[in-house]
């Protein structure tokens, strides 16, 4: 590690803006260990849902979530603050931030869960052809944050007219910690502003919305220097002024740097609010009916394609917390794993189907709701119930796995953090039994991948590959030959699929 002074301790802080905290973890730059790490709030921040189908947060509770999860960690007094070199964030994909032009909040942030937008993405799809999407997008303008701007447009008019720059939630971070209004290609690309065969934004998606090309930020690589750290709010978090913010980063390919899944061929998986499966690639590929997507990668350059092909479930944790709320309300989630682990495989008949958290992309942006399937009033229990959401969220993974594998995706094995559902070695191994995929289980998680990005963007690594020296999984799952649970997985898709036909 050429790039790093051997004679004293450094470190990089990595920010994880999630949708139900944030979380900030400092890494020492030699060992690769993360030292310390915090979160804010405790329990899971709100969302606002003022009408069926919308989803909003504000921005100004991340940043005050921030702050505070900054604060942990730096008061925790088990390093040096001065020593902290580069700071990267992570961020929920997809949402919408506008500010006005002293920086100031116009609304709240239509986040990534939000359907809103669904039907005037549709409209843009219609209008621009499937040709020019799929060859040049590779995605639907769907429910992403093009689209969800030109809701604005159309709904909110004297904010439209009032936003001076249109952010991503982490852009909008990077932004009050240096006062610097910057974006990157896969930032762009996630939401469906990127041309990939042009290598510039997309002047046909542009034209069609309406849309000022000055409302968009500064585009700069993945590992740059974003702004640097504000004198008067490093004061505020106990760190250095003039720390370079080095690395900007969507959740889902920040999990998949945090767990070396940079090649083509990798794939990394997360079970937090959202599930995603998320394998890179070296082509320009994309599914005809836009239930999986495709995306610029970290890595990704005009010259070296790297995108990232995604799986989306909205209803994993979210779908969890909603059954233990109403189930066991204030039950420790170690505890549910423990109860649902007492149930037997198939949850004796009972099935969950994960999908009240807004329009499924991977069932054609349906919202067919959350729903619990075959209730015995005389069988079905609590430990029913929990492991019957555990196998809901695992066979919900496996329809989208079959619909990337069609696609080409073939992954020999599943990379995912020890972390949210994949802690349970309930869900993680009726994962890989369900699946047929064995899963390696690294330590690593959003803030820790944030925080080696920021050190790569700041040049403290030699490359990519010296980032990731020496880090091997905690341990690796392999499918249990004779788990059965493949009728049980075929009897949920039926009902599943005669679902999804009752809607059409």
């Amino acid at each position: 590690m050429t790039a790093l002074n051997q004679d004293m301790l450094m470190y990089s802080l990595g920010i994880d803006l999630g949708t139900s905290s944030v979380k900030v973890a400092i890494v020492e730059l030699e060992s690769r260990k993360c030292v310390c790490n915090a979160q804010f709030p405790d329990i899971e921040a709100p969302l606002k849902s003022l009408q069926p189908g919308w989803a909003e947060q504000d921005p100004e509770d991340w940043w005050r979530y921030t702050q505070q999860a900054i604060r942990r960690t730096v008061n925790a007094r088990k390093i040096d603050a001065s020593a902290i070199a580069a700071i990267g964030i992570s961020y929920q994909m997809h949402g919408l931030v506008l500010v006005d032009s002293r920086q100031q909040v116009l609304r709240d942030s239509i986040i990534w869960c939000d359907s809103r937008a669904v039907q005037i993405g549709d409209e843009a799809l219609s209008a621009l052809g499937s040709a020019y999407q799929h060859h040049h997008l590779l995605n639907s303008p769907g429910n992403f944050t093009a689209s969800k701007f030109a809701w604005v447009k159309r709904n909110e008019p004297q904010v439209y007219a009032a936003a001076n720059k249109m952010m991503l939630p982490g852009d909008f971070i990077a932004m009050k910690l240096t006062g610097a209004c910057t974006t990157t290609v896969p930032g762009l690309s996630e939401g469906i502003f990127w041309d990939f065969k042009t290598g510039t934004v997309s002047e046909p998606v542009m034209r069609y919305f309406g849309f000022d090309g000055d409302v968009l930020p500064e585009i700069r690589p993945v590992f740059s220097e974003h702004g640097l750290l504000d004198a008067g709010v490093a004061d505020l978090l106990g760190l250095r002024a003039g720390i370079p913010v080095s690395y900007k980063s969507g959740d889902q390919p920040n999990n998949a740097l945090s767990l070396n899944v940079m090649k083509p061929g990798a794939v990394a998986a997360t079970a937090g609010t959202s599930g995603v499966i998320y394998g890179v690639s070296d082509q320009l590929s994309t599914d005809p009916l836009s239930r999986i997507n495709t995306f610029a990668h970290v890595n990704h350059r005009q010259d070296q394609i790297r995108t990232g092909v995604l799986l989306c479930i909205n209803g994993t944790g979210s779908m969890y917390r909603w059954a233990r709320d109403n189930f066991a309300p204030g039950t420790a989630y170690s505890e549910l794993n423990r109860i649902a682990a007492t149930a037997a495989a198939g949850s004796r008949g009972l099935y969950v189907f994960p999908f009240g958290n807004g329009a499924e992309r991977m069932l054609g942006n349906r919202s067919t709701g959350a729903r619990l399937s075959g209730i015995d009033l005389n069988l079905h229990g609590q430990k029913e119930i929990f492991r019957a959401v555990h196998e809901g969220i695992v066979f919900a993974f496996r329809y989208g796995l079959d619909i990337m594998k069609a696609s080409g995706l073939k992954p020999a094995v599943i990379r995912a953090g020890h972390a949210n559902l994949f802690q349970s070695k309930l869900f993680a191994q009726t994962f890989v039994d369900v699946t047929g995929v064995p899963v390696e289980l690294f330590a690593n998680d959003g803030s820790v991948g944030a925080a080696i990005g920021a050190a790569i963007g700041a040049g403290l690594y030699s490359s990519e590959e010296d980032a990731f020296a020496g880090i091997e999984p905690l341990c690796t799952l392999d499918p249990q030959v004779h788990a059965g649970y493949e009728p049980l997985y075929q009897q949920w898709k039926a009902i599943l699929e005669n679902e999804i036909e009752s809607t059409l």
